[in-house]
């Protein structure tokens, strides 16, 4: 048994966009049909409503990201993989992701979405942002997309470096499972075995 956990390759499977690109539905697809845990940023930051102001909006953003390495180092502990959900809006955040996921010895890859189609873009994310009082941190109209744009000031397009990364197109004419199908065939290309113990059956 110690050999076989041994034998597994650990993977963390880093989600990266902006708000409304899709990359919590493919996260979730990912996790499910690979039978690992889902670590939400947004999970973390809708449990902080009660402490959030617009004082302390930075603490709770930060806090949320601790708490996201937190456990995902803890599964990786584990032995498990992780798929983690979070913008990765900086580069920053990917070296603390490539610093746990060597620690833990395990392959840090990236997925990341990006929407060709900014109608269709708008459109989802409009729709998600309609009357949902939980997604109060989320921007839900076009607008505040724009302000977030700006306040990134470009810091989002960094070189992930040596980090294998998979751009997905989540506005192409494609099924979601046609998208996640694509995203399995990146990870089995950089080490993922879906004969371990912790992945599903294709």
């Amino acid at each position: 048994m110690a050999e076989e956990i041994e034998e597994r390759r650990k993977m963390v499977i880093a989600m990266k966009g902006h708000p409304g690109t899709g990359k919590s539905t493919l996260a979730q697809s990912l996790a499910s049909l690979l039978k690992i845990p889902l670590i939400d940023k947004d999970d973390v930051k809708d449990c902080a409503a009660p402490v959030a102001t617009a004082t302390t909006a930075a603490l709770v953003n930060d806090l949320s990201y601790d708490v996201v390495f937190r456990l995902a180092s803890t599964q990786l502990r584990l032995g498990l993989s992780v798929v983690v959900d979070t913008p990765l809006s900086r580069r920053s955040l990917l070296c603390r992701l490539a610093d746990m996921a060597s620690t833990a010895g395990a392959r840090l890859l990236i997925v990341e979405c990006r929407p060709s189609d900014l109608t269709e873009w708008r459109r989802r994310l409009e729709s998600r942002g309609a009357g949902d009082q939980t997604n109060w941190h989320k921007p839900s109209t076009w607008r505040e997309i724009e302000m977030l744009l700006e306040s990134y000031g470009g810091c989002t397009e960094f070189d992930v470096g040596d980090v294998p990364r998979l751009v997905v197109d989540t506005t192409a004419p494609v099924s979601v499972d046609e998208t996640v199908s694509t995203v399995i065939d990146f990870i089995v290309s950089n080490g993922g075995s879906f004969n371990a113990p912790w992945a599903a059956e294709r």
